[in-house]
């Protein structure tokens, strides 16, 4: 049995309920499947005021932790094109990790979202992507088997690259059903890769 990480950045609760999904089709695939954020670096009375989303229930993660996982699937909203600097800041402390190809090997995959259709989902998955590359990972995206991406009936996230969602200007909107099975799809193809690597 394969062990996931679900490792994510979420303000407002967009992309924890991505996370969510995309643990739920990790496990539908067989995997051991932790969900985990990174720390909060805004302080507490500006978060507050900024109404972020404050009483997640995913635990907060360690750096150190993240070699004890086969895959780990990181998720964050964009900030201007790129990934948060909560994530990039946490990210930024696995030096020791790479110094020691600890992370080699191991299967990577990201997610995100954005405000808009064309707010930076794409170019988010990828500085995420390039992150698990420079740790040698192998990366897992969301391949056209997930054809709710492709519709044009309706707003929709995805990307080859990774499962994505669209949170509309003000936060109000939340992800949709087409968007969390994209979520879902692609926990369940990292977790049956990490399956064939490492089962």
């Amino acid at each position: 049995m394969s062990k996931v990480l679900v490792l994510y950045y979420s303000s407002y609760g967009h992309i924890e309920k991505m996370a969510e999904a995309v643990a739920e089709g990790a496990r539908s695939a067989g995997a051991q499947v932790d969900v985990k954020r990174v720390p909060e670096t805004v302080p507490t009375e500006i978060a507050k005021a900024a109404h972020f989303k404050l009483d997640q229930a995913a635990s907060v993660a360690s750096v150190a932790e993240l070699e004890n996982y086969d895959a780990i699937i990181v998720g964050t909203g964009t900030r201007f094109g790129r990934m948060s600097s909560q994530m990039a800041a946490f990210l930024d402390q696995a030096g020791g990790l790479w110094m020691r190809g600890a992370l080699n090997g191991k299967v990577g995959a990201a997610f995100s979202s954005s405000a808009t259709q064309h707010g930076g989902q794409e170019t988010t998955l990828f500085s995420i992507i390039t992150n698990l590359l420079h740790f040698g990972m192998t990366i897992v995206g969301l391949p056209y088997s997930h054809q709710g991406q492709m519709s044009v009936d309706e707003i929709v996230g995805g990307a080859p690259y990774g499962a994505t969602t669209v949170a509309g200007g003000d936060g109000s909107r939340q992800p949709t059903e087409i968007d969390l099975a994209g979520a879902r799809h692609q926990g369940e193809l990292v977790a049956k890769t990490a399956a064939k690597l490492f089962g």
